[in-house]
Order: C-alpha cells, then sequence, then structure tokens
C-alpha cells in the first residue's frame, strides 16, 4: 500500500532570493546566521538537501516539526491518520478550536502553520494509514524517518526496514506518555561523524617542547590545554623544531598544562614560540536495530541521584507497548487495576532484559495514571532533544544519541497521588490531558497564576507556548502573564523566535508574541509592554508590581539584566526560574524563596580582557585583530561624533571657546578642534580621509614598531623582544587592486560621509572612480617617531579626553579654530556630526565592511592567519549561537519546574539542569540549598531574610540602632544607605549623628515610603571583621504603605 501526499511550500517576499535549495546552496545568512554558528555551512547545505517523514501529529510531533522546518531542511512530510479533538488543543500549539470543530485530519490542520515557520522548506502531508502491512518502500526517499504516537511492533518494523536499506535511512523513534517519554536513535551499522563535540579548536601557544622520547609540550602563561589522551594536534610556527610545523603529533595528556607527542630526541632544539590546534578527527558510530536493544539498551543517565532510572523507565514503557497490544488501549485514568496488570508486566518484561534494574513500582503506577495524558513542558523538552538527533542524522555533526534517552517528571506528581480519582478525570475541555497529569486544584491554580516574563526572545516564545498549553494566567480566573521585552524584530530571530513571521519584522516582540499566544490559547490574559527591566524603570516594576505576581521568569540573553531581575525578585520574595542557551548548551535555574539560594549568590569568573596593548600593538590571534577594528569602528563613528555634538551643544559659540583656550582653559577641546578642523565637506575627501588611515594603520604602524623595537631587540633577559606570542609587523604598500585595500578604502570613506552628513553616490563607490582620487593624492613621507609604546599587558587603556595636551598641541588648536572662523568654517551644519551606532546584521550599511576589511589587514600585517567574513561579524557583534533545539529542551525543562513552584512543593523536588546537545549530555541536579549566615549563636539570617523598622519623622539614628537591637536582639555597629555611610562609629563627626533625624541623614524623595538599609554587626571576637546582617527596610511612618517605594 502507499501513501498519497498533498503538498505547498509558501513563499513570502522576505524570502526572496537567495533561494536556500538542492540546485542553489547559498544560505540565506540574514535569516540562518545564528544556527550557521552552531552547525557550520557544510551541515547547513546537507540539511538543506535531505529529506524527513515525520509521523504522529500530538504534541511531541509538533514539537518535531517546528524545530527541524525552523533549521531548514528540504521537505518535511507530516502523517497522521487521527481526526482533531478537543484534548488535542492543551498539547498541540498549532491546533485551533476550528480544526476540532470541522474534525480535520491532525497532519492537514497543522500544515499552513509549520509550513510558514520557513518558506525554505517544502512541507509536505499524508494521511495514510501506516500499519504493520503497509508496503514500506516510499520511505527510500527520505534520509532520515521519525515516529511518534508509534505502536512498538511498528516502529521496530518500520526500524528494520530503515535500518537494513543501502545506504541506511536514520531512524528516530520518540514516545511520550504521561510522566514518562524516551527516545531512540538507529543510524546504521557505521555512522561517521565530521566533528563529535563542535567545540571551536583555540590556538594555544608554546611556552616549551623538550628533546625526549617523549617530548613534552608546555602550554604559555599555565593555560589549560583542555585535551584528552588520544586526540591530536597540529603545530604551526615553532622556532627551532621547525620540522613539527605543519605535522598533527597524537597527544597523552600530563597535566592540565602540559602533554607528551611521542619521540622528539631527534629533533633540532625548541628555540622558540609556536602554537598548536586540536585536529577535528571524525569518528565512526555503530548503532543496532531496536529489536537487538530492547534487551541490553545503551542508555544515558540524565540523574546521577537516581542512575537506575533510565533502566526503570525503559521496562515499564515496554510493559506499556505490551499492555496496548494485549488489551488495544491504554491504562485507564486512575484504574488500580490496570496499574496492578502493569507493575506485574514491567516485572516480566525486566526478567527478559540482560541489562536491568529494580522495579520501581511506584513510578510505574504514576505512569499507569498518567499514561493518557500529556504534560506539554515535557514534550518541548524530549522534542528539542530529538530534533537535535534528527539534524545529527542529516549531516553527521556532533555526536548522535546512543541509543535510548530516558527521562520523566514523578516529581511533578509524587505529592498528588493522596488525591481522590475525581481529580484527574477529564471534562470535555482543552486541559483534559494535562488534567489526567496533575490533577484540577493543579490546573485551577495554573489558571488564577500571574506571571512576569521579562524577555520575549527565543526562550520567551517557547515559554508563551508553554504557558498557553498549560493554560496558565487565563483572564477568567484573574490570572495574567505580563511580558515585556524592548526589541523589534528582525529577520534573523525568525530561524528560532516561533512566534514571529516575516510580516512582523520592525514589529515590537512583546506585543507581537501576545497576539500570538492567544491564538495558541484565546483564553489568556497577556499584557505586553515594551520596557527594559532595570533601575530606570522602577516605577513601573514597582514593589506593588511585584506584590501582585506570583512568580517571575527570565528569558534573558546577559548577565547583567539577569543580576538585576534575580535581586528584585529576592528582595519581593518571589520564586524566579532563569534559563538560558549558547549553541547547544542549555541551562535551568530554579530559585525559590527560602529553599535555594539566589542568581547572585553564585558569579562566573569575569571575561578575560585582552590587554590594552596587546590590542594596540602586539596582537597575536585573530580575535585580536577583529576586537582593534572593532574598537576603531567606535571610536571613529560613534564615540568621537558624540563627544563633538555634546561639546557643541555645551558651548554658546566657537568665539567663547576661542576665549576660554587664550585664557587656559581648554577643557575637551583639543580633539574636538582637531576633528572641526580636519572636517570633509565633499566625499572626495572622505576617500583621501580613508586612505591616509589606511597609511597609519596598516604601513606607518608597523614601521614605527620596528623602528622602537628592531627585529633583533632582545629583553633583559637576553630572550627576543619578537618572540611568540609577540608577532613582528609587516608594512603593507596600498594597491588599489587589492580587494581588501580597495574594501577598506570604500567602507571607511562611506562611513566618514554618514558621520560628516556628505552626500555619495553609487557610482563615486566604483572602482574607476575610486582611482581617479586616489590618483591625486600625495602620501606625505613616514619619519619615525621617538615615543614611548607601551608593552606592559597590566595597563589600561587611557581615557583620551582625559590626556594631558602639550603646550604646543595647544596652540595649534587655538590656531586651527581661528582659522575656521576666519574662514567661515564655524556653520551650524558643521556643528553637528551623525554617529552610527554598530549595526552587524545589515549587509549594506558598510559597517562589516569596514570591521572585516581592517580586521583582515591588520591580520596580514602581522601575519595573523584570516577569518572569514562569518567569523569576524559573531566576534566583532558578540554573537551568540543559538538553535531552536536547544531553546525548546531548555523551555520545556524550566515549565516543568514552574508546575512544581505552583504546587509549593518541597526542596527535594526541583531540579537544575544543564545539557549539551551536541555530545549529547543532560545533567539533572539538586537545587543549590539556602545558605544562613550566622551572626550570634541564636541569630541568622539568610538572602531571603529582611528585618523592619518602623519610624516616624522624628526618628533618629539613635532610635533606628535602639529598634534593630529590642526587635532583633543585636545591636548595629555602622548603618549604609546605597553608597552612602549614614553611620560608622571611627569616622569623624558620625557619633554627632546619632542625634540626627533618619529623614533628615536620608532625604528621601517625597513619594518615598521607606528605603532598604545595610547594617554590620561587631563581631564576637575582637580582630575579627564586622559582620554583616540581613538588609534592614526602613519606613519613615508606621502608616506607611509597603508597596509604594
Amino acid at each position: 500500500m502507499n501513501l498519497s501526499y498533498t503538498d505547498s511550500a509558501s513563499r513570502t517576499s522576505e524570502f526572496s532570493p537567495p533561494k536556500m535549495s538542492a540546485d542553489s546552496m547559498e544560505i540565506d545568512d540574514s535569516l540562518y546566521s545564528r544556527q550557521r554558528y552552531v552547525l557550520g555551512d557544510s551541515a547547513m547545505q546537507q540539511m538543506a538537501q535531505s529529506s524527513v517523514f515525520l509521523s504522529g501529529m500530538g504534541g511531541l510531533g509538533v514539537e518535531i516539526a517546528k524545530n527541524i522546518v525552523l533549521a531548514g531542511v528540504k521537505v518535511l512530510t507530516l502523517h497522521d491518520t487521527k481526526q482533531c479533538e478537543t484534548w488535542d488543543l492543551g498539547s498541540n500549539f498549532f491546533l485551533r478550536q476550528d480544526d476540532v470543530l470541522t474534525q480535520r485530519n491532525r497532519a492537514l490542520a497543522v500544515h499552513p502553520r509549520v509550513a510558514e515557520l520557513n518558506p525554505y522548506v517544502h512541507v509536505e502531508t499524508s494521511s495514510s494509514s501506516l500499519d504493520l502491512s503497509t508496503d514500506l518502500s516510499f520511505l527510500k526517499r527520505y534520509q532520515c524517518v521519525i515516529l511518534t504516537e508509534a505502536r512498538l511492533s511498528l516502529q521496530k518494523k518500520i526500524n528494520d526496514f530503515c535500518h537494513f536499506h543501502q545506504p541506511p535511512i536514520r531512524f528516530i523513534g520518540c514516545d511520550a506518555y504521561g510522566i514518562c517519554v524516551r527516545v531512540f536513535c538507529d543510524f546504521g551499522d557505521q555512522f561517521e561523524v565530521s566533528d563529535p563535540t563542535g567545540e571551536e579548536a583555540k590556538e594555544m601557544f608554546i611556552q616549551n617542547i623538550t628533546q625526549g622520547n617523549p617530548g613534552v609540550v608546555t602550554c604559555m602563561d599555565s593555560r589549560t590545554h583542555g585535551l584528552q589522551t588520544g586526540q591530536s594536534v597540529l603545530f604551526r610556527e615553532v622556532n627551532g623544531m621547525d620540522s613539527l610545523n605543519g605535522t598533527a603529533r597524537q597527544v597523552t595528556v600530563l597535566s592540565p598544562y602540559s602533554f607528551t607527542i611521542g619521540d622528539t630526541s631527534c629533533l633540532q632544539p625548541y628555540a622558540h614560540g609556536g602554537f598548536f590546534l586540536l585536529v577535528k578527527t571524525p569518528r565512526t558510530y555503530s548503532f543496532e536495530t531496536m529489536e537487538q536493544q530492547l534487551s541490553e539498551p545503551r542508555v544515558l543517565t540524565p540523574d546521577f541521584s537516581k542512575p537506575e532510572a533510565p533502566l526503570q523507565i525503559h521496562a515499564a514503557m515496554l510493559a506499556l507497548d505490551a499492555f496496548q497490544e494485549q488489551h488495544n488501549r491504554l491504562p485507564n485514568i486512575g484504574c488500580c487495576q490496570d496499574a496492578e496488570v502493569l507493575v506485574k508486566l514491567t516485572e516480566e518484561v525486566n526478567l527478559t532484559l540482560t541489562t536491568r534494574a529494580p522495579v520501581n513500582s511506584e513510578l510505574v503506577c504514576c505512569l499507569s495514571r498518567t499514561a493518557q495524558g500529556s504534560l506539554p513542558p515535557l514534550s518541548a523538552a524530549v522534542g528539542g532533544i530529538a530534533s537535535q538527533e534528527v539534524l545529527k542524522a542529516l549531516t553527521g555533526k556532533f555526536g548522535p544519541l546512543q541509543q535510548w534517552f530516558y527521562l520523566d517528571a514523578i516529581e511533578v506528581v509524587k505529592p498528588l497521588q493522596s488525591l481522590s480519582a475525581e481529580e484527574f478525570i477529564p471534562r470535555g475541555d482543552r486541559y483534559d490531558g494535562l488534567r489526567v497529569c496533575i490533577g484540577e486544584t493543579m490546573c485551577l491554580e495554573l489558571h488564577k497564576l500571574r506571571v512576569f516574563m521579562v524577555g520575549c526572545g527565543a526562550i520567551g516564545c517557547e515559554m508563551l507556548k508553554n504557558f498557553a498549553l498549560l493554560g496558565v494566567g487565563l483572564a477568567k480566573s484573574s490570572g495574567e502573564v505580563c511580558v515585556t521585552d524592548p526589541d523589534l524584530i528582525e529577520k534573523s530571530n525568525l530561524n528560532r523566535q516561533f512566534l514571529f513571521r516575516s510580516q512582523h519584522i520592525q514589529k515590537p516582540k512583546s506585543t507581537t508574541a501576545a497576539l500570538a499566544t492567544l491564538e495558541i490559547n484565546p483564553e489568556m490574559q497577556v499584557d505586553a509592554h515594551l520596557n527594559k527591566v532595570c533601575p530606570a524603570t522602577e516605577g513601573v516594576y514597582n514593589d506593588l508590581f511585584y506584590s501582585r505576581l506570583h512568580l517571575v521568569v527570565t528569558a534573558l540573553d546577559n548577565v547583567e539584566a539577569r543580576r538585576y531581575v534575580d535581586s528584585r525578585s529576592v528582595s519581593n520574595q518571589k520564586a524566579l526560574l532563569d534559563s538560558g542557551t549558547m549553541g547547544t548548551k542549555g541551562h535551568t535555574e530554579i530559585i525559590v524563596p527560602n529553599l535555594t539560594e539566589s542568581y547572585n549568590s553564585h558569579r562566573d569568573p569575569p571575561e578575560e580582557e585582552i590587554p590594552f596593548c596587546t590590542l594596540k600593538s602586539f596582537p597575536a590571534v585573530i580575535e585580536h585583530t577583529i576586537q582593534w577594528a572593532r574598537d576603531k569602528f567606535e571610536s571613529a563613528f560613534a564615540h568621537k561624533p558624540t563627544i563633538y555634538n555634546m561639546f557643541w551643544q555645551t558651548h554658546s559659540s566657537a568665539e567663547a571657546v576661542l576665549q576660554d583656550a587664550a585664557e587656559g582653559d581648554s577643557r575637551g577641546a583639543f580633539q574636538v578642534v582637531k576633528l572641526l578642523s580636519r572636517r570633509p565637506s565633499q566625499w572626495e575627501h572622505c576617500i583621501i580621509l580613508a586612505r591616509l588611515k589606511f597609511d597609519k594603520y596598516f604601513k606607518r604602524k608597523a614601521l614605527q614598531l620596528l623602528h622602537s623595537f628592531p627585529l633583533d631587540t632582545r629583553l633583559k633577559d637576553g630572550s627576543l623582544f619578537w618572540q611568540s606570542p609577540k608577532r613582528p609587523p609587516s608594512p603593507i604598500e596600498f594597491d588599489l587592486k587589492d580587494s581588501l585595500h580597495f574594501s577598506f578604502v570604500v567602507s571607511a570613506a562611506r562611513l566618514y560621509a554618514e558621520i560628516y552628513n556628505i552626500p555619495y553616490s553609487e557610482k563615486d563607490l566604483s572602482q574607476e572612480a575610486v582611482s581617479r582620487m586616489l590618483s591625486e593624492i600625495t602620501i606625505p613621507e613616514y619619519r619615525p617617531a621617538e615615543k614611548r609604546i607601551e608593552t606592559d599587558e597590566n595597563v589600561k587603556k587611557p581615557d583620551q579626553m582625559k590626556l594631558s595636551v602639550s603646550s604646543e598641541e595647544e596652540r595649534e588648536a587655538i590656531a586651527q579654530l581661528e582659522e575656521a572662523i576666519a574662514a567661515d568654517h564655524v556653520t551650524p551644519e558643521r556643528l553637528r556630526m551623525s554617529p552610527r551606532i554598530f549595526e552587524k546584521d545589515d549587509d549594506l550599511n558598510g559597517h562589516m565592511d569596514f570591521v572585516a576589511a581592517a580586521s583582515s589587514l591588520r591580520a596580514r600585517m602581522y601575519s595573523i592567519e584570516v577569518a572569514d567574513r562569518l567569523k569576524t561579524k559573531r566576534i566583532a557583534g558578540k554573537i551568540i549561537p543559538a538553535i531552536a533545539t536547544a531553546t525548546a529542551a531548555v523551555a520545556g525543562l524550566v515549565s516543568l519546574e514552574l508546575v512544581k513552584v505552583v504546587g509549593g512543593y518541597g526542596f527535594e523536588s526541583f531540579n537544575n539542569c544543564f545539557f549539551n546537545l551536541a555530545i549529547p549530555v543532560m545533567v539533572l541536579t539538586e537545587a543549590a540549598p539556602v545558605k544562613r549566615t550566622q551572626i550570634r549563636e541564636d541569630i541568622s539570617f539568610s538572602i531571603w531574610d529582611r528585618w523592619t523598622v518602623w519610624g516616624d519623622q522624628h526618628f533618629s539614628l539613635s532610635d533606628f540602632i535602639k529598634a534593630v537591637l529590642v526587635n532583633y536582639g543585636i545591636e548595629p555597629t555602622m548603618v549604609v544607605h546605597g553608597v552612602k555611610m549614614l553611620y560608622v562609629p571611627v569616622m569623624p563627626g558620625h557619633n554627632k549623628r546619632l542625634k540626627l533625624t533618619m529623614q533628615k541623614l536620608i532625604k528621601p524623595s517625597v513619594d518615598r515610603r521607606y528605603v532598604d538599609l545595610t547594617v554590620s554587626f561587631a563581631p564576637e571576637s575582637d580582630g575579627d571583621e564586622d559582620l554583616p546582617g540581613p538588609p534592614v527596610r526602613y519606613y519613615f511612618s508606621s502608616d506607611g504603605d509597603a508597596h509604594s517605594a
């Protein structure tokens, strides 16, 4: 029996050429840029030529469909034989009430919504039956087959067909039953992976290589190499032991900083310099069929506190498959008899397994009770994981799952087991699947929930989808989801932020997402804001606002914003659910009042800064040249024009500035006058300016360095100055025929024209026009200067505005300003510049052209391997690689924790998670328990504690100190408000402050009802430091409104 198809793939003008398909392998970077950094172009192109068959359009199936269409396969066939039911609305976010009323086939119903996610993907549908009698030859056109909602017997038959087909068709089986999910992968006997980890190879500089057998390599500056024994490294630029260059050697790790590379005894002695790179070694994986894997499964263990759980779920789900074969149905909801039958079946199945764990009866009973239901966040999490396996199957990028992944959500349902059977009975609405798992009472609590979500990007869209399916924040229950995000939608967002379409570009994320969420669940109340959440908006997001919330969710992409939202959540005693991704990696962190630590309780080490002297004079790797180019852009086209405008806004006229300068007050005027005197007035001047910059950056800089430090310069210890990681520069002679030279001059000239408001035409940018203008330029002869070049890596970049100006430079500035005034050059137009804000995603604005050309030229000058434009854009734009699979998984996992928070569960129920879908690895851990700080034997506090003192207008500092002693049993020895020290006894005059009123000391604004003060206490032993206390909230009047601040 053959399957029939309906197909269509919409196209929109926004996605017009370049069209990514088998016949044209251009990749639309404006759409796929963030994903390209995760997968690479080769994998992207393989996906664009791949066809995928996906059966089952339930909650799990539609998650997988969403993720792989966003990723960009060539063809996806959606297969389903079932009609839409009300029940489906609670798990399938692409079904609508109309689909249920018209009893549409599920695949046909979701088709248009799946297809519009990515117009480069051809989406087909099939509704033909797929069973044990179906002729499977139709599957030969696909590279990957995914089954969801399929019986085990059918999965085994289709898996066998795929495994033994030549070439093998990659097979993935996925199932979600209530609280348990599984993924099975079989990619054939020999599956080659080009890059098992996806980690970028970094250049590591060498301190020393010994002559010996084996030779030992030591890394420079005690940097950790991150290698594993058996891996290979490639050597470059080694001096002395030159024959190592260009060769790959297998390593044996000795320590984090050293390793051996085999026999080096016959090589020349190592002199200096050089670096090594990890060599990516392809790896071949071998898979068994599902039939072979049933009794001796290879499983991934996500929770090391429950190492036996994967095998226990394996046995329980195989028993559930057997139950369905015997009874042609799933266990009935809350039926004790069915649960007993399933436990018995599990025990029987377990005996047939070669690799087994003790049967977990509690897990089996929970599975039996919930098997008909669905937990949408669990489907989202496993859907993300399974989708990444699909991409691996198609591309050979990243290490595949071998071969089973199991996850349960027993912690969600464990505390609910004592509830009556009526709690879980279906009521004929969209929440029936969820109700089966968590009961009616919990559903009602979710409906009443008032959530504040900060950020509405990729994670935000996924979270809103999960809220919609869970019924969070329903209008009829006085619930609400408030979401805020100041950003507008860009085309690159459409690759992950699945609530947005091409017609939404340049519309606000929050309001657009809110409308899309209401389409999934019209019963929700979504309030969309366009604000940042930061100290400036505390008037909006004040304590009264937080007092109405139940919990806070962050969907942010930076640490600073997370820290701020965390501090506000802790201050207002609200639970916070945090999550984030970077490429295929993801994390979740659950913060619950009085139970866990907060986000601010731990601090990642600060990002390592590139030393100023390295950027300015001694780049060693491509990252240094890219950062230098980015800094040049910022200085010339953003910072200086901004300073220029601010200067002329605060100075009434050029004559007044001249008078001040003549009287010796030339603060800040030097840089501004220099810009004014050199200001170009026509396009030709911009070209000249750019050409002079070329000479300055890429010729004179090199000549000056080599004048200051000739190639034979030696340090005090006799070693060469120019040795690794320092690279001697080579001056570059300008050549218009060199495309890189031309690109630098034109892009720099364009930017100068834009900041100086000078018009130019397309014709002006031609090689011919530029060549004509350049032919008339005379470049001044270079004369070396006797100036000091900074070599100390600890010295910070000086502030240009604070640099001392010599009297000669002052006189020159005054003369230039007098000249400009005399020549009538000081007009309102000339006192205004237009700063440029670096925009990496607009290929037409010339910003990336300038950075890429400047970085590449500097790399050439220092003999550093040049980066392509894509890598340059990622580093210059600080782009975080991102992919929809990881976003879906992280949002699903954090949404599971939301249910536990709403249920008021105990500490042991909560899980934090870290995963890397590339390897793949997932680690679930307990949340970090809250710590208590002991002040005295009977007095302690945690981050969640806050002491309170109520005062009045006559309340003095002395009264405050007594009140803390009376209320809390200990007397403060120091009181601080923000950065202002109100009372430090050892400081002169502070004891006199004790009589002053708190009102006078703090000087609150009229509407300020309270302040949070920091207090310290004397140590118990002399010589110890003062002990910190919890924040003390001081109210200026005893009738103060606790929520107004």
